[in-house]
């Protein structure tokens, strides 16, 4: 057993590291949105919306975003409802899984920090024009909604977290220090 442990401790670590991370940060997550009544929208999710419809003012001056009664979020372009903003769109899972990712990955507690920090924001900015620009897409092309929606665009949010895994393993963690010197 104990040849077992020492064969696998580098797995069994990033994999209980990852684990413990991620339940950790999506038992906060539920938590901070247990703070909001039944389908009210969260004040993170809202500030999404506000900066997508920011971004939507750049593409086309007809376009807003409208709050209705709490619940929901329309991104109207020329009074056409295009997309809805909900809870799922603000990246905050995508987060959660970037930064459990990188804390599994033992590195620099200091290079850590700014790593993920950097890493949050890129992401967030990322959705926010991913959002606009899928909403344009949308007004654009709505035969096309599946594939932009389910296809596309969740492929270019995720590719982005996989690069900024690869940069943190290869060049700034632990692990990609030991590889990258022998």
């Amino acid at each position: 057993m104990k040849n077992y442990w020492t064969l696998y401790k580098p797995f069994l670590k990033f994999i209980g590291t990852f684990l413990l991370a991620f339940i950790l940060l999506t038992f906060l997550y539920q938590w901070y949105l247990s703070g909001y009544e039944k389908n009210q929208i969260d004040g993170i999710t809202r500030l999404v919306a506000s900066h997508v419809e920011k971004v939507l003012q750049v593409f086309d001056s007809n376009s807003a975003v409208v709050y209705d009664n709490k619940t929901k979020i329309s991104i109207l372009m020329h009074q056409k409802e295009v997309a809805r903003i909900i809870e799922g769109c603000n990246a905050i899972s995508v987060v959660i899984l970037f930064v459990s990712f990188v804390m599994a990955f033992a590195g620099r507690i200091t290079t850590a920090l700014l790593f993920l920090i950097g890493g949050s924001v890129l992401i967030y900015l990322l959705n926010v024009i991913r959002i606009a620009v899928l909403s344009v897409l949308l007004y654009r092309f709505p035969a096309y909604e599946h594939l932009l929606h389910g296809v596309i665009f969740p492929l270019f949010i995720y590719g982005v977290v996989f690069i900024l895994w690869f940069i943190w393993v290869n060049y700034f963690s632990s692990y990609g220090k030991k590889s990258t010197s022998k």
